[in-house]
């Protein structure tokens, strides 16, 4: 049965029928890891006065936009490559290693099904390396520094998520620094999926590390924290050569002009981020621990979602329903190597959803 979930959060449309729901029925959304404060209020007329350059054809390098990011990273242009979504940068990633010859890719897992899908795409073996479970008074997933190492000397490349998803834990920059050590001397490369790292405080960006080593590429997305899932806007940041590279791989004008012209105001717009982890401050340790209090093991997390299992042993499959028939939607885990529908994950929402959640777990654990 699992084979038959939804791979992703956010399509209520999917997952309700396998909960014995109407397709369309009305549910606040908690499986799309999106910034509950909404886009940008000035991103819709910004929209509306993009349409009159619809008529010329995007710059296909997208130059205006990798400026941007340049300066917001510290990087030069060249660095930089604009990508249709965080989707088309994974994708990259695994072209490039194709494109090198690559046989064998090392997965950090549980995470975002799309790594395995791009290196099979592209006809590479997969292997996996489990974050492992500390015991239950700490909660957390752990890369273990051995296996992480053996992998960058028997595999081509590790994909690593940081903050990781599902988990929401953070791999120590240390140990990052190690690996890419350890990629140097054995000719493999890091990729680093840093779609979250925008909602990590302090600044977690591993962008700096590119000075030092050209074996790190990173991921990033835009859909996330400005919440524009339906524009697919993201980057990859990594040595010139590399993205370099990388650009003869990419489709020409993957990205459309209106997405393409939003990276530059939206990077500008520090204070809507600011905003943003203003409310994720607060927002996630009180959902945390009122979800702790209703005796769920809730995983540590540094990202704008949890990840929770019951701590006795009822199933997680039973919550998931739960909350759907009282209009609530969880992620569901079935499609996570190692989780097996065994957890739940939930976004952080606004107070008002998150106390609307709160109050729906409590009445399960009541029955």
């Amino acid at each position: 049965m699992g084979n038959n979930w939804p791979s992703h959060g956010g399509r209520p449309e999917q997952i309700l029928p396998h909960l014995g729901l109407a397709a369309h029925s009305e549910v606040i959304d908690f499986s799309a890891n999106l910034n509950p404060l909404g886009a940008p209020e000035w991103l819709p007329q910004r929209l509306i006065e993009s349409l009159a350059g619809l008529e010329a054809y995007p710059d296909p390098d997208y130059s205006a936009a990798c400026r941007a990011i340049a300066q917001h990273e510290g990087l030069l242009p060249a660095q930089v490559r604009l990508t249709n979504g965080g989707a088309e940068a994974i994708f990259l990633a695994a072209a490039l290693l194709a494109e090198r010859g690559a046989s064998r890719a090392t997965i950090v897992e549980p995470t975002f099904c799309e790594y395995a899908r791009a290196c099979h795409h592209y006809a590479m073996a997969v292997e996996a390396l489990p974050l492992k479970q500390e015991a239950p008074e700490h909660e957390g997933f752990v890369l273990n520094e051995a296996l992480a190492l053996a992998a960058m000397r028997a595999t081509d490349a590790v994909f690593l998520c940081r903050p990781n998803n599902p988990t929401g834990t953070l791999v120590e920059r240390e140990l990052i620094e190690r690996m890419l050590r350890e990629g140097q001397r054995h000719g493999s490369l890091l990729v680093v999926d840093e779609a979250f790292v925008d909602f990590v405080a302090p600044d977690e960006r591993l962008t700096p590390l590119l000075a030092r080593y050209d074996n790190l590429l990173l991921l990033r997305s835009m859909t996330k924290l400005y919440t524009i899932p339906g524009l697919r806007l993201g980057y990859l940041l990594g040595a010139e050569a590399v993205v370099q590279r990388i650009a003869a791989l990419q489709l020409p004008w993957s990205i459309n002009a209106l997405a393409a012209a939003l990276v530059e105001p939206l990077l500008a717009d520090t204070d809507y981020h600011a905003r943003t982890l203003a409310w994720l401050d607060i927002e996630r340790p009180w959902l945390e621990h009122e979800l702790r209090s209703l005796g769920l093991r809730v995983v540590p997390s540094c990202a704008n979602f949890l990840l929770l299992q019951d701590s006795g042993s009822r199933p997680m499959s039973a919550l998931l329903e739960h909350l759907a028939r009282g209009g609530i939607l969880a992620r569901h885990t079935h499609n996570f190597t190692g989780l097996d529908g065994a957890w739940l994950r939930i976004a952080v929402r606004t107070r008002h959803d998150n106390t609307r959640l709160v109050k729906a777990v409590a009445d399960w654990r009541a029955i």
